[in-house]
């Protein structure tokens, strides 16, 4: 039976509307039925035969959502980055309308309900797929997943990462659709089953089991958050007072617990403004905070090579000896740690100017080995710093080659009070459910917290301040089938996207159906 589609005014509100519903699934509202219900919005208003219409409806939706999501860049890098960014990742969207407007127009997916939620989950995925990997390396922050760290579907993570979350979201959202659609016809029993299909997935995260028991041993951690001396641009305006803050934090740690307590302190990404391996005052005073606490310490610095540029690197300094392991960030983030097209990108923002130097990627995957004589063996450290935590291959490397606990060393210093802080958290809970391992987010100013491998937050700090924490970290051994299999997944959702969008484009040799869809019954 054909459905008669909104008008044109009415679905550009739809989409305006479910873009708002879906930022507040995100933190830190954190009201996560938001995303399905967004999305939900967002297929109503695509109701028309029509790509290009669909394509501006979708393009409408992901500006109003990233620009809400994403406004914390406004308050880092100013207004004409973040709108430019936001209309960028919008563009993935607008692709993903579409080509559901395309592949809905297959003869076999409109014949069957069941293939048009699984059509339209499988775009949607394969678009964040998309934009998480280009242009320059890609963005995935405001991917669905990442808005259910608080809901029933939070356990998915653990079978399938973020594509399946993800694909989940969105699926509830094109039921929730055809719910609709069918109320709307008063056909009563058509609504009645994709009701149940969405109670069915609600339900299905509560088969997981997510196992949070020590397999070899806990790692007993000091966790530093020394803070900042300013706010946004003038965060690092004053040159050793961010070493000197985690120094002091480093000695309050170590009064609260003894020397020779700990098995490691974590510190952030740029827990030391100048880096100790280049200046020897700035080594003596590690190596003196190292002793004293009586532990090893993972140090968030930057290095400059002789060859020019810089990386942001974390170094494993041990009391007494110095450096004996680090890892540099594998993804430096474009028109932030480094300006591409600098040339092109200057007249529409002079803030590229402020980044003298631009940043180098790492090529070692991150695990840091840390020698624990209180267990008598190495832990391996997966190690990620600040926004590679919203990349699944990054953190899944690191947790394949080793890493028995995820530590995610970040700088939120340029985003004010907004909740860019608790955004990445949301991230970072999420890959400890992804992986199977306890995780640590610690901050120069907060959020920081200690996360057990089931996603719960069992320790936060608070936003710019001062703070440590002491935690027992339950140390893993074994994968868990998103470890295994995730990149796997992602590639076959890919797949059943493009076979969709071809099913779509051979059966549109078909005449139109009138500006209008088929809703299988």
């Amino acid at each position: 039976m054909p459905a008669q589609p909104v008008s044109r005014p009415a679905s550009l509100v739809l989409a305006v509307a479910g873009a708002a519903a879906t930022a507040l699934a995100f933190p830190d509202a954190g009201i996560w039925v938001g995303a399905p219900l967004g999305v939900a919005l967002l297929v109503v208003g695509l109701g028309r035969d029509r790509a290009r219409w669909n394509a501006l409806v979708g393009w409408v939706f992901g500006l109003v959502f990233f620009a809400v999501h994403l406004w914390w860049a406004d308050e880092a890098v100013g207004a004409v980055p973040w709108l430019a960014l936001s209309a960028a990742e919008a563009g993935a969207v607008a692709l993903a309308a579409a080509a559901w407007t395309w592949a809905r127009r297959a003869p076999v997916i409109g014949r069957h309900g069941w293939l048009q939620v699984l059509a339209f989950a499988a775009i949607w995925v394969a678009a964040e797929e998309l934009r998480s990997a280009v242009p320059f390396g890609g963005f995935p922050w405001g991917r669905l997943a990442f808005s259910q760290t608080d809901s029933p579907l939070l356990p998915l993570a653990w079978l399938g990462g973020a594509p399946l979350v993800s694909s989940v979201t969105a699926a509830l959202g094109a039921l929730l659709a055809r719910t609709w659609y069918a109320a709307r016809r008063r056909a009563w029993r058509t609504a009645a089953l994709p009701v149940a299909a969405v109670a069915v997935l609600l339900g299905a995260g509560l088969l997981v089991p997510l196992d949070t028991s020590a397999q070899a041993g806990t790692l007993r951690v000091g966790v530093v958050q020394g803070n900042v001396p300013g706010e946004g641009l003038d965060a690092f305006g004053r040159q050793w007072q961010v070493l000197d803050n985690h120094l002091a934090g480093t000695a309050a740690l170590a009064h609260q617990v003894g020397p020779g307590q700990l098995d490691v302190v974590l510190w952030p990404e740029n827990g030391s403004d100048i880096d100790p391996q280049a200046v020897p005052a700035a080594a003596v005073r590690i190596d003196a905070a190292a002793q004293a606490v009586g532990a090893p310490m993972l140090v968030g610095t930057v290095q400059y090579p002789a060859t020019g540029g810089r990386y942001n690197t974390s170094v494993l300094w041990q009391p007494g000896v110095g450096v004996v392991a680090q890892y540099s960030k594998q993804h430096p983030a474009p028109f932030a740690e480094y300006i591409p097209l600098r040339s092109w990108v200057r007249p529409f923002s002079s803030a590229v100017d402020l980044v003298t130097q631009d940043m180098l990627p790492g090529h070692t995957v991150g695990l840091v080995p840390l020698a624990s004589p209180r267990l008598d063996r190495t832990v391996g450290l997966g190690t990620v710093i600040c926004f590679e935590v919203a990349y699944d291959d990054l953190v899944r490397s690191a947790v394949s080659a080793g890493g028995e606990v995820i530590v995610v060393q970040t700088n939120n210093a340029s985003f004010g009070r907004t909740a860019e802080s608790t955004q990445q958290l949301a991230m970072t809970r999420f890959r400890a459910v992804e992986h199977g391992r306890a995780a640590v987010q610690v901050s120069t100013v907060g959020v920081s917290a200690v996360i057990a491998p089931d996603g719960t937050v069992e320790q936060r700090t608070g936003l710019f301040t001062a703070e440590q924490m002491v935690a027992n970290l339950a140390l893993r051994e074994t994968t868990t089938p998103a470890t295994r299999w995730g990149a796997w997944l992602a590639g076959a959702v890919d797949v059943l996207a493009l076979a969709a969008l071809v099913l779509g484009v051979v059966g549109a040799r078909h005449p139109r159906r009138h500006d209008r869809i088929e809703l299988a019954e």
